[in-house]
């Protein structure tokens, strides 16, 4: 940013009249054709000097000096927008690439004037909190322009920035090594500073600016911290070996004041005193949370609308709207007088639920997004429990015979309560240390079981203790992939004196995953449930490694409906290309998601004719610049699924829900939930949504804590020809039929179900083999080739117990 400043501003200011918007990378957008010197005035190259970027404040350092070309490569023509948002223009690349031009002028401003990070930036002033740790959290505002029907509008909604704490890097380094009351010779070697503590504060801090006293105000970065003290480092001056203690003294005229502490290395191994470094302050942290301070994080970012709102009408002012330069010259104003937009929104009726015979109430209409299982019977409850087993991860001082009675009593009593069946309440009882051996000793306890019952057991509970997410991949890798079996982790925090409740909630997870169900939809309200229009109801999403993980794969999964309520679902999943978006094998998991739906009619449900002459296929995880390759490659690859299994006549239908995105909520106060949200049910598909496409914001959720989310819909493609009024009432039933809840979910179930299978991905490897689940990146592409293979080759396919079970409602 500061070269482009400076090129704008100070090189070549009358060739840059008025200013461009530059989007931080390759890009710069003029809202005129600049004069270029160069061949058709299409292209320039420019000297830029910047002094601050060496020698700081010294002025016996000349400034250096950055080479910048310009080339024209496009000319936008604005009557697109206009086109656009009046629904004469389709949302083509010539009208996205106008609408990010126009956010580019719309960031420019402050992002010069604050820290920036993508399409949020931070402000200090506007609020700031202290959370340890070496860290800063400042408040920000994210903004961004969408097309809106016969308008553009800007999005605004609050941000949060991690930023390093301003201060010296001695006390920076002090709080991350967070070991009481900072006392600096504790980064000491002589004092016994630990080296994997060293370590630990080296990743903090590894990549921050710092200014130096003794150089005249340049901005250095820090690259490592070292072994040894200042007072240990030496190093050749003028022909003599000098500590870097020593160095500093003459350096500054006055001794260090601490020695003995490790130093930092910066820039081109130069090596300095924490001392004698200033951490510049506004520094954005792109480093992951520390797992200890997400709890702060959390409180500082989670408000409830109103005070979301509230501080996005104290932001605008630091928006600049009305000041930036950028915003006049592309011919654009911001209407901030009214504050945020009101638009007209509607409530859909919640979806009743049926349950199972001897309920007190058989259907059950929703409260606010919720209702619970006091006095219901599953509606199908799954076959008799015969054997099963208890395998407890702890001491059996701390988990006793008591607790281990409570256990047995609460998920026998309320399973006898919501019409389950456990044959008996004496299951085999095994403790166990933790460690790696977790399938040797399932299978041994499994086959202790089989040997005095001659029966195999139905499930398998396990306790896991504090911190046991080894342990619970092993379960699931034992139970799901190499076994075939049920198993039920709980946290023996939580079972040991658990209540009625807690053992509801973990039998409506048990239940699906024996074949149950717990609940329907009711009939007369289903809109799935239409006999002559038999329905099959698909969720897919994709999971990505993280950025710089080359030969790290990304893992896809599909979930398809069975029933004709659209209540059971079975799971297929797979390994395949990083980052890539399109699910390669699309088709075979279709295929199997169609077969096991037909299989099903037609042998639970006695279904003459089991073909499905719906299919609605929900895709989660799509960002609206892959719209049109999900159409182009796997919209077709549905279609062939269909055409090889001989299903003629299936009409498909399309949607994409979106959760990433930054549009909130803030209901009139009469109209808001118990929490101050907007009430579950709530539609908007007016004003605010694509001015040529088919989509809707839906909150289909009852809030909790901070804003609700609304999931936002986009119809893609709609053969059934829905109505607004039919897709957003699926949608909303779908958020209902979520087996482990009784609350209706931010999502339909079909597309939380994928978003578990991809995130339970790594149960299909063998937790105790020596494959690459470490988040490393690999350094050539051949490296990383043979990594994917590697990954491919060691995805272990589902037992056939998962296949036809719910075994991902964890």
């Amino acid at each position: 940013m500061e070269i482009v400043k400076a090129l704008q501003n100070d090189v070549a200011a009358q060739v840059f009249t008025p200013r461009g918007s530059y989007d931080g990378r390759k890009n710069l957008f003029s809202p005129s054709r600049l004069k270029l010197s160069g061949a058709n005035g299409d292209s320039q190259e420019f000297s830029v000097p910047l002094p601050q970027a060496n020698g700081g404040s010294n002025p016996t350092r000349p400034p250096k000096v950055f080479k910048v070309k310009l080339t024209h490569v496009n000319t936008i023509n604005p009557e697109l927008l206009e086109r656009f948002v009046q629904g004469q223009q389709s949302h083509d690349n010539e009208a996205i690439t106008a609408i990010t031009a126009c956010n580019i002028a719309l960031r420019m401003e402050p992002n010069l004037n604050y820290p920036f990070n993508v399409r949020s930036f931070f402000i200090e002033a506007l609020e700031k909190r202290d959370i340890g740790y070496g860290i800063e959290l400042w408040r920000g505002l994210f903004q961004s322009l969408r097309p809106g029907v016969s308008r553009m509008f800007v999005n605004v909604d609050i941000a949060t920035g991690m930023m390093y704490k301003r201060g010296t890097l001695l006390d920076l380094c002090l709080e991350v090594l967070d070991r009481g009351a900072p006392n600096p010779n504790m980064l000491s070697p002589g004092h016994g500073l630990p080296d994997d503590q060293r370590v630990r504060v080296q990743r903090f801090v590894t990549g921050v600016n710092v200014i130096v006293a003794t150089t005249g105000g340049k901005k250095r970065v820090v690259r490592s911290l070292t072994k040894q003290g200042a007072n240990q480092i030496t190093f050749e001056h003028n022909g003599a070996n000098i500590t870097v203690a020593q160095y500093f003294q003459r350096q500054l005229g006055r001794p260090l004041r601490f020695p003995g502490i490790i130093c930092a290395e910066i820039g081109r191994n130069a090596i300095v005193p924490l001392e004698v470094c200033t951490v510049i302050p506004g520094q954005i942290i792109r480093k992951q949370i520390p797992p200890h301070k997400t709890t702060d994080v959390l409180g500082f970012a989670t408000k409830k609308p109103a005070e979301r709102f509230d501080i996005i009408r104290r932001g605008v002012q630091y928006l600049h709207y009305g000041q930036s330069q950028y915003i006049r010259s592309f011919g654009m104003s911001v209407d901030t007088s009214q504050g945020p937009l009101q638009v007209p929104a509607r409530t859909l009726n919640p979806t009743k639920l049926t349950y199972g015979r001897g309920s007190k109430e058989i259907s059950v209409t929703p409260r606010g997004g919720a209702w619970n299982m006091i006095d219901k019977k599953l509606y199908m409850p799954c076959p008799p429990i015969a054997q099963w087993i208890l395998i407890v991860y702890e001491h059996e001082r701390r988990f006793n015979d008591e607790k281990c009675r409570n256990v047995i009593q609460g998920l026998t009593g309320e399973a006898r309560k919501m019409g389950m069946n456990f044959a008996h309440a004496n299951p085999l009882i095994r403790y166990h240390a933790p460690g790696p051996q977790v399938s040797a000793h399932l299978d041994a306890a499994g086959r202790d079981v089989f040997q005095k019952t001659k029966v195999p057991p139905t499930l398998i509970v396990v306790i896991l203790p504090e911190g046991g997410d080894e342990i619970y991949t092993g379960v699931k890798h034992f139970g799901d992939i190499v076994r075939g079996v049920a198993t039920q982790c709980l946290k023996s925090a939580k079972c040991g004196n658990a209540r009625p409740q807690y053992w509801a909630n973990v039998l409506l997870k048990v239940n699906v995953k024996l074949g149950g169900i717990n609940a329907v939809p009711d009939s007369a309200n289903n809109p799935l449930a239409d006999i002559a229009n038999p329905t099959i109801v698909m969720g897919a999403d994709v999971m990505h490694p993280a950025p710089g993980s080359d030969g790290r794969p990304s893992f896809t999964a599909l979930v398809a409906s069975l029933d004709s309520n659209a209540t059971k679902y079975i799971a297929k999943d797979n390994v395949q290309t990083g980052r890539e978006e399109i699910i390669e094998d699309l088709k075979d998991m279709a295929k199997h998601g169609l077969q096991q739906y037909m299989s099903y009619r037609s042998k639970a449900e006695k279904a003459t004719n089991p073909k499905p002459r719906r299919l609605i296929f929900f895709r989660d995880g799509v960002s609206e610049g892959q719209f049109a390759h999900v159409l182009s490659r796997e919209l077709p690859l549905i279609k062939e699924a269909l055409s090889e299994l001989g299903i003629v006549g299936c009409k498909i239908t399309l949607i994409v829900v979106g959760k990433r995105h930054h549009i909130r909520m803030n209901a009139e106060e009469r109209d808001r939930d118990k929490s101050g949200n907007a009430p579950a049910g709530t539609v908007i598909d007016r004003d605010i949504v694509h001015p040529t496409e088919f989509d809707f914001y839906l909150l289909s959720h009852g809030g909790l804590l901070g804003t609700s989310r609304p999931s936002h819909y986009s119809v893609l493609f709609d053969e059934n020809n829905f109505n607004a009024d039919a897709m957003q009432s699926i949608a909303y039933s779908l958020c209902h039929v979520y087996a482990r809840a009784t609350r209706s979910v931010s999502i339909p179930a079909p597309v939380y179900y994928a978003d578990i299978v991809c995130a339970r991905a790594k149960t299909h490897y063998d937790p105790t083999g020596r494959h690459m689940l470490s988040d490393s990146a690999t350094q050539t592409s051949q490296a990383a080739a043979n990594l994917l293979e590697n990954f491919k080759r060691n995805f272990k396919p589902l037992s056939k117990y998962a296949e036809m079970n719910m075994y991902f409602s964890v």
